[in-house]
């Protein structure tokens, strides 16, 4: 799955469940250098640019129809899951760090006060205004360098 990293192509045949063509290994159900399973993704550590833990990945939402990861429900504060706020954040604004074992995004936490929320059990996009509030609020932000 080619992106926009350089020196990066496609390594098999659209459609093809292998991974690694050359090797033959085929679906990755776990994780693998490059690819992580979804459950692994959920309870991820999240961090910011200095290494000071903000919070944890609560899930992440997939456009059903592109298949792209849209955004990360990010789970901020509370203890024991009392008082936690839950911040959609733009994926692309997310790197993942091999170091901290975690993901780095290039936020303050006093940059949370105000952002868009999503409480448990609620579909915030339901509201067709709500992506542009989160656009409007994070402003297009790309993911940190690690």
């Amino acid at each position: 799955m080619p992106t926009d990293l350089p020196g990066e192509h496609a390594v098999r045949k659209p459609g093809s469940l292998e991974l690694d063509p050359a090797s033959g290994e085929g679906v990755a159900i776990e994780e693998t250098p490059r690819l992580i399973a979804s459950n692994r993704v959920d309870g991820t550590p999240v961090y910011d640019g200095t290494g000071r833990h903000l919070g944890t990945v609560h899930n992440f939402m997939v456009d059903k129809f592109t298949g792209q990861v849209a955004y990360a429900v990010l789970s901020f504060g509370g203890f024991l899951g009392f008082g936690e706020a839950y911040h959609p954040l733009p994926w692309k604004a997310l790197t993942y760090s091999t170091e901290l074992g975690g993901y780095v995004v290039d936020i303050d936490p006093a940059d949370l006060e105000g952002a868009p929320t999503q409480g448990p059990g609620e579909d915030p996009f339901s509201d067709p205004s709500f992506g542009g509030r989160l656009d409007d609020h994070w402003g297009g932000r790309k993911a940190p360098t690690v």
